[in-house]
């Protein structure tokens, strides 16, 4: 076997990043998708673009099972297409459909649940390697309670706690958008939380992002990628 070693730079693409969004309901993770740079293959799982008419130009895929997901992976992996980012909206509902239909094979809660553990990881870590490409994926998020501390924190929600805690590994940059309403203005402000706290899990791995960025996907790719301030 022939070995080919490349250099760093060559490995590395930092204008496009694999970034994995949390929140709540309406927060605006699916609006996120408009303030993506270039081209966009939007995979839409839950049906609910509406946030983004009169927003943004993008082409749709929706999804409605494991074997329609596997079927855009193997289309984007071909390489044959002009896109710059993938966005599937949301990995959450994917799961939750996966486990669906595990549910209808088995009578074994538990090997139904394997099942999505085991799928729903090989399907984030094949489309996170896909070449040439930035990934955006948006999830649910959840409130947890630790019966130690007693302290609430939000976190990724997903059918099974191992697949929600296994999923964050494979993202460069994984964010928990959160929502501010000024209490003199009336008006929201939306921002990006890039590293943990005691509110929730996050993480960058480009060490270039501030703990809270605005909710502009755009701007922080550029940040990433040592263009923005």
């Amino acid at each position: 076997m022939t070995l080919k070693i490349k250099t760093l730079a060559e490995t590395i693409q930092p204008d496009k990043p694999k970034v994995l969004v949390y929140s709540f309901a309406g927060a605006g993770k699916t609006t996120l998708c408009s303030t993506l740079p270039g081209k966009v293959l939007i995979i839409s799982a839950e049906s609910g673009l509406l946030s983004l008419q009169g927003k943004m130009e993008a082409d749709v895929l929706e999804v409605s099972s494991i074997d329609d997901l596997r079927d855009a992976y193997g289309f984007l992996k071909t390489g044959d297409h002009q896109y710059d980012w993938v966005a599937l909206d949301s990995f959450s509902e994917i799961a939750e459909v996966m486990l669906a239909h595990e549910k209808t094979q088995t009578k074994d809660a538990r090997q139904a649940y394997g099942k999505v553990i085991e799928q729903g990881v090989a399907l984030a870590r094949a489309f996170r390697d896909l070449k040439g490409l930035g990934v955006y994926f948006t999830c649910k998020a959840e409130r947890q309670k630790d019966e130690a501390t007693g302290r609430i924190q939000v976190t990724i929600s997903m059918p099974g706690a191992r697949l929600a805690q296994s999923i964050p590994y494979l993202f460069d940059e994984v964010f928990c958008l959160i929502t501010e309403t000024d209490k003199e203005t009336g008006e929201t402000q939306r921002w990006l939380q890039t590293c943990s706290d005691a509110r929730a899990d996050c993480k960058d791995r480009s060490g270039r992002l501030d703990a809270y960025e605005p909710a502009d996907l755009g701007h922080v790719v550029s940040k990433i990628a040592g263009g923005g301030q």
